[in-house]
């Protein structure tokens, strides 16, 4: 097939490029590198099928020739990311997604939102179904990509039933892998950093607020699963085993070699939602996934691939 990614050169979407470049399809990949880095790319193999366009998807996205299935992954995603462009963000997931749907729509293929658990806000119930509608401050500083997403996925299911376009739509928790950002704000990837350095693994509140993480490797079949599927609202892909946060800063200690780094409690911020877990009920009955990479077995990768970025 003929496959287009946007946020190709993102965490997430380079592992996706790489992995249906191994499976034999051809892919064009789009990104600004406003979040993205070429380094990314680099395991893409030399005789690939790959065609990379540098372009915001925020203007018109015109691709001649026959497109089969379309990954909406452009959009900063982590904290720090998405607090540095705002404006950026909204409009990758506003306009950015109408030209990535009227090209769905133009060419008949299928379109997979990459959307996000942060579309529940600071949800109060411990576990997140796809029916629940979240607790969202819609001024508030995260809502630049909860309140984006959410519209995203609105104008997913506006194409799909007014103009029968063939969408997706997957909701993902705190996915997590090696090409994960440098000081993107995530707490997986600044509490190794912190460990690699010797420094204090900043934990804030009393580190009970829990969170779950899904491996890379996993989310991935669960997006495809997903677009080789016939289900159009939305489902979520995540782990729905937590974690709290202190857990996470004493395994990660004990995961980096020569770690000697203690757990420093820090103020709670005004916004920290206590729980982020999904009920996969969904995935598991209709696309027949789960995750099968626990956090103890994915997290060397990560340490390894910081490592080596730090010895650079």
């Amino acid at each position: 097939m003929r496959i287009v990614i946007t946020g190709v050169a993102g965490f997430i979407g380079s592992h996706l490029a790489e992995l249906l470049l191994g499976q034999g399809h051809e892919v064009v990949g789009y990104d600004n590198f406003i979040t993205g880095s070429k380094r990314n790319l680099e395991g893409v193999p030399a005789a690939a099928k790959f065609q990379l366009i540098e372009q915001d998807v925020c203007e018109p996205v015109d691709l001649d020739g026959a497109v089969d299935r379309i990954y909406h992954l452009a959009s900063p995603a982590s904290p720090n990311a998405y607090a540095a462009h705002r404006v950026a963000t909204m409009k990758v997931n506003s306009q950015g997604t109408a030209n990535l749907l009227d090209l769905a729509t133009a060419k008949g293929a299928r379109f997979l939102l990459a959307s996000t658990s942060e579309i529940y806000g600071e949800p109060e119930l411990p576990t997140q179904r796809e029916d629940y509608w979240g607790n969202v401050n819609p001024i508030g500083l995260r809502s630049v990509y909860e309140e984006a997403k959410r519209f995203a996925e609105a104008l997913c299911m506006a194409y799909h039933r007014e103009r029968g376009t063939d969408t997706r739509i997957v909701r993902m928790f705190n996915t997590y892998g090696p090409r994960m950002g440098l000081g993107d704000g995530r707490v997986l990837s600044t509490f190794i950093l912190q460990a690699l350095k010797g420094e204090p693994i900043s934990v804030y509140g009393d580190g009970t607020q829990a969170r779950s993480f899904c491996h890379v490797s996993d989310a991935l079949s669960g997006m495809i699963a997903a677009i080789e599927g016939d289900f159009h609202e939305p489902i979520n892909l995540g782990s729905p085993q937590e974690t709290t946060m202190v857990a996470l800063a004493r395994e990660i200690i004990a995961q980096v070699p020569g770690a000697n780094s203690k757990v420093n409690f820090q103020p709670a911020p005004a916004y920290d939602p206590r729980f982020r877990r999904p009920d996969i009920s969904r995935a598991r009955q209709i696309l027949g996934w789960s995750p099968k990479i626990s956090l103890k077995e994915g997290l060397p990768s990560v340490v390894e691939y910081y490592r080596q970025l730090a010895d650079k």
